[in-house]
Parts: C-alpha cells; structure tokens; sequence
C-alpha cells in the first residue's frame, strides 16, 4: 500500500469513526460483548434501517465483525486493535470534555485489562497508593518512567516479583498509562504486567473470557486491605449478571487491549 493508499484508508476509517451514531455504538463494544443491531440503534438512537447502514459501513472498513448463529446476527470488534484504537482517541479527546463524565459500563470501568496491565478504577488507586506509599517514584526531569525506592522494590519482592529481571526487558520497566475511563494514570510497562499476572495467579481478581473486565475476588480484597491498605468494593452491575453466559447463542468477544 503506497503513501496514497494509505491517507485514504486513514481518512474512511477516521470519517466512518467520526458520525455520532456509529462513534455510539462502537464506544458500546468497548466491554467486549457482541451485541445485536437492535440493540445498537437503541443505543445509538437511530432506526433500525440506519443502524443496519452504520453497521455496513463500519463493516466494509473492517472495524467491527458480524456473526451469525441461526435466526441471530450479532456484531463486535473486528479485532483488539479497533478497542485499542478508540482508547488511544479516548485520551486524546480527554481536553475536549474537561467536564469529564465517564460512560464505561460500571463493571469494565471499575477493573479491566488495558493490553497487559489493569486499568480502570481499581488500579488507578493502586496506582496512587504505591506513590504514597513512596513505593513508586515519579519520573525524574526529562524522563518518562517510574523508579522503586529500594522499600518499593522489597514490596514487590514480597509479591513474588522479581523487578530486577524485569528491569532488563527491552520494554519500558514502569510507566504511567492514561486511564480513559478515569483520566488518571494507572500502572503500566513490564512491572505493571507482572502485578497483574500476580494477582490474577494469586486469585485477587478473576479474568473474563468473553471481555476485557477483571473481577476483585473476596481473598483480593482481603489482601489489597492488607497490603496496599485499599478498600474498594466490586460494583454490582448488569455486566456481571448478563453477558454471553446469560444470552444462549451470543459469541463470546475477547478483547486483550
């Protein structure tokens, strides 16, 4: 694909993106479950012949993917990098609301996956705390990652995190990562990976497989309690009672972004 070639395909994407109603219903994918044309003109307030169009057009740019299963028709991401797309425009668009109101559905808002490390709510006020404690430290003048303090680096070591190793991988070590739904930093880079892993190996939180959302289990807030000194409770939101285990025949959308 030559130079040409290329600005226009940005500029289709960029342009189907942009319409309102399919911003809407694309924004609705975010929690990673497919969802009917039906359900996307409702929510995206057109009729069900325009939301058919919408769908069409963002079809043909392969941004979302139509699945059918008998008499049903359902549509999703056409793969992560269109969720990870919108993130990236969600932080961009950040100084254009500055009266911020977010619209994540409660349970991916308070605890999900962003590429590899946790984001949302949750982790956002992990984030706060590991500065606080003076665990974690602010980037110094011109650079853009975190440092442990040596008490930092014996926290995580009483995670089971080796930082050390860590510190010689050919990505960034820790960094702060915008979190769109909060439009705070959260933890990311490899250190932000490996607390994930660890507290997904450890049983803290549950990984959905049908969407980007992370569930805080009893023994996590337990031992976020006790060794981060946070306390937040798992909201309880239609997400987590409805999904694809409580609709027979909708395909399930994993999202890794």
């Amino acid at each position: 694909m030559n130079a040409q070639q290329h600005d226009n395909a940005v500029s289709q994407v960029a342009a189907a993106i942009a319409e309102p109603a399919r911003t809407k219903m694309l924004c609705a994918l975010m929690d990673g479950h497919a969802r009917t044309s039906t359900e996307l003109a409702a929510i995206a307030d057109v009729s069900a012949s325009t939301a058919s169009a919408h769908l069409g057009k963002l079809k043909e740019l392969a941004l979302v993917r139509l699945h059918v299963q008998g008499r049903h028709r359902y549509y999703s991401f056409a793969d992560q990098r269109v969720a990870q797309a919108l993130e990236a425009l969600m932080v961009i668009g950040r100084n254009a609301a500055p009266e911020f109101s977010p619209r994540t559905p409660d349970r991916l808002q308070f605890a999900r996956t962003c590429y590899d490390h946790m984001a949302g709510t949750l982790a956002v006020q992990l984030h706060d705390r590991l500065l606080d404690a003076g665990w974690l430290q602010q980037p110094q003048e011109g650079a853009q990652e975190y440092s442990l303090s040596p008490a930092g680096e014996g926290f995580f070591a009483g995670l089971g995190i080796d930082v050390q190793a860590l510190a010689t991988l050919r990505r960034r070590f820790a960094c702060p990562c915008l979190d769109w739904s909060m439009r705070r930093p959260h933890l990311g880079g490899a250190l932000g990976a490996a607390l994930l892993q660890e507290a997904i190996r450890r049983k803290w939180l549950t990984q959905d497989l049908d969407s980007r959302a992370l569930g805080l289990t009893a023994l996590g807030r337990k031992e976020l309690a006790s060794r981060f000194a946070v306390q937040i409770e798992e909201p309880d939101s239609p997400a987590r009672r409805v999904g694809s285990a409580g609709k027979p025949g909708r395909p399930a959308v994993t999202q890794a972004s």
